[in-house]
């Protein structure tokens, strides 16, 4: 077997990224030696490869859908926003720069197209298919002449499309037909087909209007996939934490011991790797919940500050809204607290940067006895090591270097130096990214926040969050295995778009693509 295929969407969150995951994780288990890739995406939640590689999350967990090693080529370039108008530009795993939405459409984009290609064709000469994500929608018809990600790439690499429409928010017939009467000739040429996402109720009353879809654009629906609950991988941005979803409508446990522990995390701007609670979510018992009100964290038993890519503008944020007062009164206390990354930053004393917001010198939380200066070269690391007597491992995505003075090494090697982050009484911080997903860590840390908080909450022994996960991606194979038309993907996949797919008027206005 050798090709491709393209999940395009009709819009952003039509379910691209858990279709896409699908099809590798059902591949996979066919014995299909597979790969994802998307070109080009944006998204505050990243993770770093064995390589020392920055791509997105959401390529990194269809990997693990693959069953394969994530790589930088899976993901060559990511943006991730500062704010309204500019994004740092990851290229192959490394920042270039920041640059303006117009900047980058008005030229850097289609440059890149030469670098996604190549990215492409080398998964390509390795893989025995490779699955490619779109991403927003491939109608976006004032940016199609640069682009890279939906029909430019599907063009250079001659892949058909198939367009996902997402039936819970209403209009899907007419988003698969004015997604398609959208393009141009060229570009209808490769969109195959369409299916279904998030439907709810009797499939057969849907068929009807399935065939109408048939008639009037020649193109077939390859599956009706169901809604479900807790079916989304690691997202790309917004406040849905994808595997407390799948965990809490899954697994309907109570808590291990007396009492449930409740977790507040505080819902920073660009907020990035929110995904770093899905851990805590997972254990019977934790509820966690995204607040932005100081009064929200009066019965938190920990509260969980995140990262961020604007850690001096959350720090104004938490100040602005009384969350930056209720932390300290939490850690005169004694209650917990858990800083991450740009979380960690914020809980220090001072903050020197010339990098991120250019603010220079900023004063921090003071909850603990660091400070931290913004280098312009960003660290990149998955580092191992140990705390609270077991074994951690994690990663590394930060601007900000951290010169601990005081407290307690929180992560060390094993033998007692200080690698990582520092503890103040139940204050806890560090920058490693993925450190609750080592089992017998997030048990012995859970143990620590229920003693400070004084709850009788005890971690279940049997939690295994990488089985969890593995079970959750096993879910989105079943969802493609058995509500879409496996064979006809596999027909698409191994031997490209139908000939003779009619055009659908009008087409892209002046197109010249």
């Amino acid at each position: 077997m050798s090709g491709g295929l393209l999940v395009a969407g009709t819009t952003s969150d039509a379910g691209k990224s858990v279709v896409t995951a699908g099809i590798c994780r059902w591949l996979a288990r066919r014995g299909v030696k597979v790969a994802p890739f998307k070109a080009q995406n944006m998204s505050l939640n990243s993770y770093v490869t064995r390589e020392g590689a920055e791509i997105g999350r959401a390529q990194a967990m269809q990997a693990a859908a693959a069953r394969v090693e994530p790589s930088a080529l899976m993901n060559p370039v990511l943006l991730k926003p500062g704010g309204d108008r500019s994004s740092q530009v990851i290229l192959m795993g490394r920042p270039v720069g920041e640059m303006s939405a117009r900047g980058y459409h008005g030229g850097r984009q289609e440059a890149l197209l030469g670098t996604v290609v190549d990215c492409l064709e080398r998964l390509r000469s390795t893989y025995d298919a490779v699955i490619c994500e779109g991403a927003g929608s491939p109608a976006e018809i004032n940016l199609r002449r640069t682009d890279i990600v939906n029909m430019g790439i599907a063009r250079a690499a001659r892949f058909p499309v198939v367009v996902v429409g997402d039936i819970d928010r209403g209009g899907v017939f007419a988003s698969f037909f004015g997604t398609t009467a959208l393009l141009s000739a060229e570009d209808q040429a490769l969109v195959a087909g369409y299916l279904v996402n998030k439907f709810r109720g009797d499939v057969s009353l849907l068929e009807p209007g399935l065939e109408m879809l048939r008639e009037i654009t020649g193109r077939p629906t390859y599956g009706v996939l169901p809604f479900a609950h807790g079916l989304g991988i690691d997202e790309e941005d917004g406040l849905r934490v994808s595997l407390r979803g799948a965990v809490r409508e899954s697994v309907i446990a109570p808590p291990h011991g007396e009492d449930v522990l409740r977790v507040a995390v505080c819902a920073v701007p660009l907020m990035s790797n929110f995904t770093d609670v899905d851990a805590l979510a997972a254990e019977p018992g934790v509820v966690v919940r995204f607040v932005d009100r100081a009064e929200e964290l009066a019965d938190a038993d920990l509260v969980v500050v995140p990262g961020t890519r604007g850690t001096v503008g959350a720090l104004a944020w938490l100040r602005e809204r009384g969350l930056a007062d209720a932390l300290a009164r939490r850690a005169a206390e004694g209650l917990p607290i858990l800083g991450v990354c740009g979380g960690y930053q914020v809980l220090g004393e001072h903050i020197e940067d010339e990098v991120e917001s250019r603010a220079g010198h900023v004063d921090g939380l003071g909850l603990l006895p660091l400070r931290v200066r913004f280098d312009r070269e960003k660290t990149l690391a998955r580092p191992v090591g140990e705390a609270l007597g077991a074994p951690v491992e994690g990663y590394e995505i930060h601007h900000g270097v951290a010169d601990v003075r005081g407290g307690e090494p929180f992560f060390t090697n094993g033998r007692g130096r200080a690698l990582d982050g520092c503890r103040a009484g139940a204050v806890w911080g560090t920058h490693w990214h993925g450190s609750l997903e080592s089992d017998a860590f997030r048990r012995r840390f859970l143990t620590e926040v229920a003693r400070a908080a004084g709850r009788r909450f005890v971690p279940a022994p049997d939690t295994r969050f990488a089985e969890l996960r593995e079970e959750q991606l096993d879910r989105l194979g079943d969802l493609i295995e058995e509500h879409a038309d496996t064979g006809a993907l596999l027909r698409l996949i191994e031997s490209g778009a139908p000939s003779g797919l009619p055009f659908i008027a009008p087409g892209a206005p002046g197109a010249r693509v």
